[in-house]
């Protein structure tokens, strides 16, 4: 299937020889064998049965799952049907109807999440004439085909969400039931608000059943696991550790910084504006197996076992996990858009979420020039402030940014709080390590520096959702006071530290450095822990499971709650600093 992009799939095999670098493609290793490949040894282990429902994600190619078993049973000379259940949804229009309400018309970034379940979108009679006593094998298939309500071997066709977006730019699928493929825009809108809200159900629902899962991104070439070995890998990094699959993705205001120090990257794309650190409705994870990979969304680790992933934090949260972290890349690059989040309130009316989109900017690298925008000025006039943004809109003219927002140095290891209705952006020459709550598309724009994107359209700017949620208090010197957080040493040994980076009150996670020149034993308290090592070489985790593991450099990954406690070895010769973040209890 045709995708758009010049980031590679997951290989086959685990190649990387090189254990120095940051890994782009890092997987958790099952036991041997348990990871096969290609469609005609998944066929052989389900051949037999009478029913084979093939059910899986939006934006799988069914063309070719079909084709595939229709080529299968017809060279072995046995007698099959083959049911797309595709032709029992309702038509077009009606589907156009139940989704209108949740895509807000031609709003260009916007939805609601809907609480519609994929079984709306079948007709009454979907497979209401089965034949039960049919002797032939019936292959059912299709996104919704467990719905049928007849038991049989249950194969599910699983895909990251990144490659997703790669088909979707490239116009090779369309929306769930929707014939014309749309413009990636509002195809993306409906995926996000629609789609995968409505397929992330189901998936919940199927887990304990599949019999097979398949990673079904490689043209022609699948790889599975039965689903007893995928709930047990599934368990096993419950209580372990897991690191997701990042990925990256150019911008208009993009970097060279990563380009430059992560070797692996393709050098053909013309910056790297985001690396999806841990994005989690967006990454995925994978597992290794005699060297063969396969990738799963990460959505699965949290239906298996979000209780033991996020301990204290599931009662809130439960399957949403919480926290994000992703790398914004400036250097070489430009400002990014002036922008604001939604309140909780906002976030919960317009669209469905259940917290908001609180951020911190944790700077990475940066030069001596390097800047932040964050919070106004003293003499902030709202209305004027208003009026030259709307003006600019209209003129297509440029305005003082710096009459209005502050404009403040960009320090190293510094944590700038970025709650909710706060003004900010990241100035050209920064490596920013968000830490986020995991919401991250509502980013109200409200001035771009008049840029049109990579293909030359201007940005949506969203001035009039900005005013209903900037907060004009966060000006002059209480951004001094509360935007910046003041560091703390509240624990110390003979070659460590614990450092508190303070949050805002409005921010529901903790964020820490720990640093230390040997090694340092940490317990996790009933919290999910996030870490990656901002400055170093390299470490090491020890677990009750997993020994050894080795961590490079801005490599993100998680130790959850379950995991009781773990130690990290500073595999450097210079002090390693580790940035940890977690729920805060109070948030719990």
């Amino acid at each position: 299937m045709n995708r758009l992009s010049n980031q590679p799939q997951v290989p086959l095999q685990k190649h990387k020889n090189n254990t120095d670098t940051y890994d782009i493609f890092p997987a958790f290793e099952l036991e041997p064998t348990k990871i096969q490949t290609g469609y005609d040894a998944l066929f052989d282990m389900i051949y037999t049965s009478r029913i084979i429902i093939l059910d899986g994600y939006v934006g799988v190619d069914w063309n070719e799952i079909s084709a595939a078993i229709s080529d299968y049973f017809s060279q072995r000379g046995t007698a099959y049907k083959l049911i797309n259940c595709a032709d029992y949804y309702k038509p077009v229009d009606e589907i156009e109807k139940l989704t209108a309400p949740f895509l807000r018309g031609d709003d260009p970034v916007f939805g609601k999440k809907t609480d519609l379940d994929l079984k709306d979108y079948f007709r009454s009679d979907f497979l209401s004439e089965f034949d039960s006593q049919s002797q032939v094998t019936t292959i059912i298939y299709g996104c919704g085909a467990s719905l049928c309500g007849i038991d049989g071997r249950l194969v599910y066709f699983d895909l990251p969400k990144n490659e997703l977006q790669y088909r979707m730019r490239a116009g090779s699928i369309t929306n769930l039931a929707i014939v014309e493929a749309k413009e990636p825009k509002q195809a993306y809108k409906h995926f996000f608000f629609v789609d995968w809200v409505i397929c992330n159900k189901e998936k919940k629902r199927l887990l304990p059943q599949v019999d097979f899962i398949v990673d079904q991104q490689r043209s022609a070439n699948p790889t599975w696991m039965s689903g007893e070995v995928f709930r047990a890998g599934l368990d096993a990094m419950s209580k372990s550790y897991f690191r997701v699959r990042p990925w990256f993705e150019s911008g208009v205001w993009g970097g060279q910084w990563l380009s430059k120090n992560i070797p692996d990257l393709p050098q053909n794309e013309p910056n790297y504006a985001w690396s999806f650190e841990m994005i989690v409705p967006e990454n995925g994870l994978v597992f290794s197996s005699s060297e063969m990979l396969l990738e799963v969304s990460f959505d699965w680790l949290m239906y298996r076992a979000g209780e033991k992933i996020l301990g204290k934090a599931f009662n809130r949260f439960g399957d949403d996990f919480p926290i994000r972290f992703d790398f914004l890349d400036t250097f070489d690059g430009g400002n990014l858009s002036v922008q604001c989040h939604p309140t909780t309130a906002y976030a919960k009316e317009h669209f469905g979420e259940d917290f908001t989109q609180d951020e911190t900017y944790y700077i990475m690298d940066t030069t001596p020039e390097s800047y932040v925008y964050l919070g106004f000025q003293e003499d902030i006039d709202p209305r004027e402030f208003r009026r030259e943004l709307e003006n600019s809109v209209v003129s297509q003219s440029t305005i003082d940014v710096e009459r209005f927002v502050q404009k403040l140095p960009a320090e190293k290891h510094g944590l700038y709080l970025i709650p909710n209705g706060t003004i900010h952006c990241s100035g050209t020459d920064n490596l920013v390590l968000e830490i986020s709550a995991t919401p991250y598309i509502y980013t109200f724009k409200i001035y771009d520096w008049q840029r049109l994107d990579l293909n030359g359209e201007p940005r949506p700017l969203n001035v009039d959702r900005a005013f209903e949620n900037l907060d004009f208090s966060r000006k002059g010197q209480v951004v001094q006071d509360t935007l910046i957080s003041k560091p703390e040493v509240i624990e110390a040994g003979d070659d460590w530290e614990k450092i508190l980076l303070p949050t805002h009150p409005d921010h529901f996670y903790e964020v820490i450095r720990y640093e230390f020149d040997s090694e340092i034993s940490i317990p996790t308290a009933a919290q999910c822990h996030l870490l990656m090592l901002v400055e170093g070489e390299s470490l090491e985790l020890h677990t009750s499971t997993a020994q050894g593991l080795k961590f490079q450099f801005a490599e993100t990954f998680a130790i959850p709650a379950a995991t009781g406690s773990y130690t990290l070895k500073n595999l450097g010769s210079e002090r390693a600093k580790v940035v940890i973040s977690y729920v805060k209890d109070s948030a719990c």
